[in-house]
């Protein structure tokens, strides 16, 4: 990946990272402020005496949890992420897998310019990989057990390096923040359509009054509970479809890193023969991962509806990418990135 590449895909990263934050709050937002526009024009004929909602305190108080959640999500979602795992950081190593995993992560830190991350290792007979963290300087890389036992040296070496790139070009942010956020709205989504049946009978006093809202707040209640219903799915198939294109990017920066696309090409197939998914990887956080954790057939087409729900791109392709990159290595000396 030349330098100007490297630096579009870092300020398309934090630019898209901004606007993930900015569609969250107002997500909440919306469901807050739509929630008190419904119960105002239900009260808004209500007889004297009887409650009229004026004061849109359901909307302040949504927003601020969005901001607030929003926080909580950039500051600890690395951290949930690898708890989810169950990952437990790799201080002291003490097998040779181990010892020859932080040799590996140091030698792939110089090489990619970057701050040694922390390692962690998950207790996972699947062989797999994802990168974490909100910038360079805080990153986190995860290996399951699985992968140290089934690959070699210079094929772990592939692996890291890819995730190496992953941190380099701000990936980690954007994908971190999407793991954690996709989480907060689906638990939101539920808590809102609790409550709605909880106080289904409730503020019906001016509903058919004049000034009630009539048809208005019909369209409005049914606008306002799609939204609840479809946007934990809406942020799960964002999450999903995010990475794809990524994938390529970062196989493409590690090869450069490792100086051997070969090897990480063999490691590929290696993960993709492997015989069970990754049961430790939650559904949220999938999109993370070097191959998809999930073991879906979806991810091994193209198209449409597969780069909409395949957490990765086919993984025949990117091994045939790097098979082609290891072949003009050979040739010429250079690592060339095959066009996308």
């Amino acid at each position: 990946m030349s330098g100007t590449s490297l630096f579009e895909q870092q300020r398309q990263n934090r630019r898209r990272s901004a606007i993930l934050v900015a569609v969250f709050i107002l997500f909440f937002a919306w469901i807050g402020f739509g929630a008190d526009w419904i119960l105002y024009l239900r009260t808004s004929g209500a007889e004297p005496g009887q409650y009229r909602h004026a004061f849109p305190f359901v909307g302040i108080a949504a927003t601020l949890l969005g901001v607030g959640m929003t926080g909580y999500a950039w500051k600890s979602g690395a951290k949930q992420v690898l708890s989810a795992a169950g990952a437990w950081e790799l201080v002291t190593a003490s097998t040779d897998k181990e010892r020859q995993l932080v040799n590996v992560v140091e030698e792939m830190a110089i090489a990619s310019g970057l701050p040694k991350p922390k390692v962690w290792i998950v207790p996972d007979d699947d062989p797999n990989a994802f990168a974490t963290g909100r910038d360079q300087k805080t990153a986190h890389v995860a290996v399951t057990r699985g992968l140290l036992e089934t690959l070699s040296r210079d094929e772990l070496q592939g692996v890291v390096a890819h995730e190496m790139a992953h941190v380099r070009n701000l990936d980690v942010r954007l994908m971190t923040l999407l793991a954690a956020l996709v989480g907060v709205v689906a638990i939101i989504s539920d808590i809102t359509m609790r409550g709605m049946r909880f106080g289904g009978g409730r503020g019906r006093s001016g509903g058919g009054k004049k000034g009630g809202g009539g048809a208005l707040v019909l369209v409005l209640i049914v606008v306002w509970l799609i939204t609840v219903l479809l946007a934990p799915l809406i942020s799960r198939m964002l999450a999903l479809a995010v990475s794809r294109k990524r994938e390529y990017l970062a196989d493409a920066t590690g090869a450069q890193f490792s100086r051997n696309p070969g090897a990480l090409a063999s490691a590929l197939e290696k993960i993709e023969h492997a015989a069970a998914p990754t049961k430790a990887i939650k559904h949220g956080t999938a999109h993370l991962c070097i191959a998809d954790p999930l073991g879906r057939r979806i991810t091994s087409k193209e198209g449409f509806v597969a780069d909409l729900l395949g957490t990765h791109p086919p993984m025949a392709r990117r091994i045939a990418r790097l098979k082609q990159m290891a072949y003009q290595y050979e040739k010429t000396g250079e690592i060339v990135e095959p066009v996308l």
